[in-house]
């Protein structure tokens, strides 16, 4: 049975889908607007159940997923979606053990993914020119206690990035095509390349110079999601969906230089097409 355990952070969900993340800490209270929780009476009692606030409001007392801790990050930057991030995570075989490098830390909504899914023993190298951001970071990290799997580097990218032989590398950069020769340096041959970006135009900027860096096996994606009214009377679309969030474009690094042959010409037809 699992069991709620003082330090450990809860996702709490009422009936009106509203919902809180704590850490608990005895004689501590959540104020919620449905009553007051106590702490102690979530500590050491089992998970997946339901608790009363003091107004005798209900909640569920369940384990936050990353999704969860993603969408209550404290921000100033627009984050990655979870719905792109989980997708990044599979595509960059992102893994225990990985050492993966991005650049543009934010506020840190993918760099807790990376971390959850690199430790205990991968490693995160995050780099960010914003101090201010940077520090927002380290806070929302040290608060899920993933702070210890991310190295935060304050630093222009165009200097290069101190790695070698990473796994994976995520740029979420307005001009990540000025950054490649740097992410080819960074790589492990065979290694993988990420970018998200908002607008077309960025992406056929980054697609046409990938090839010339030593990348190839290029990708562009999009993800849409559409959440349903879960209930079996009435099923039926929200009247609102996640929809454009942003391009991803995937490459793998190759040693061999590329001939403009591997390029697709505009209009032609690929196999999968």
């Amino acid at each position: 049975m699992s069991v709620a355990r003082e330090n450990d952070l809860v996702f709490l969900m009422g009936r009106d889908r509203k919902s809180f993340i704590v850490r608990l800490q005895p004689g501590a209270e959540l104020q919620t607007h449905r009553g007051v929780i106590r702490h102690d009476d979530l500590i050491d009692q089992p998970l997946g159940r339901e608790v009363q606030s003091h107004l005798g409001y209900p909640f569920l007392v369940l384990e936050p997923s990353t999704h969860d801790l993603i969408l209550d990050l404290k921000r100033t930057t627009q984050i990655m979606y979870p719905k792109d991030i989980g997708y990044v995570l599979l595509k960059m075989n992102v893994g225990p053990g990985s050492r993966v490098v991005e650049a543009g830390t934010g506020s840190g909504g993918l760099t807790l993914a990376l971390a959850r899914a690199v430790m205990p023993k991968g490693r995160v190298y995050s780099y960010e020119v914003r101090p201010d951001v940077l520090n927002l970071a380290a806070k929302n990290l040290e608060k899920l206690g993933l702070r210890s799997f991310v190295e935060l580097k304050e630093r222009d990218i165009e200097e290069g990035f101190d790695e070698v032989d990473v796994d994976a590398l995520f740029l979420d950069l307005r001009n990540p095509w000025e950054y490649l020769t740097q992410a080819h340096m960074a790589l492990k041959s065979g290694g993988f390349f990420g970018a998200t970006l908002p607008t077309t135009n960025q992406v056929v900027r980054l697609i046409r110079a990938l090839p010339e860096h030593g990348f190839s096996a290029v990708e562009v994606e999009e993800l849409l999601l559409r959440p349903y009214k879960a209930v079996p009377a009435r099923l039926r679309p929200m009247d609102r969906m996640v929809a454009h969030t942003g391009y991803l474009v995937f490459a793998r690094k190759i040693e061999q230089e590329t001939d403009a042959s591997a390029v697709p010409e505009e209009g032609s037809l690929s196999k999968s097409d």
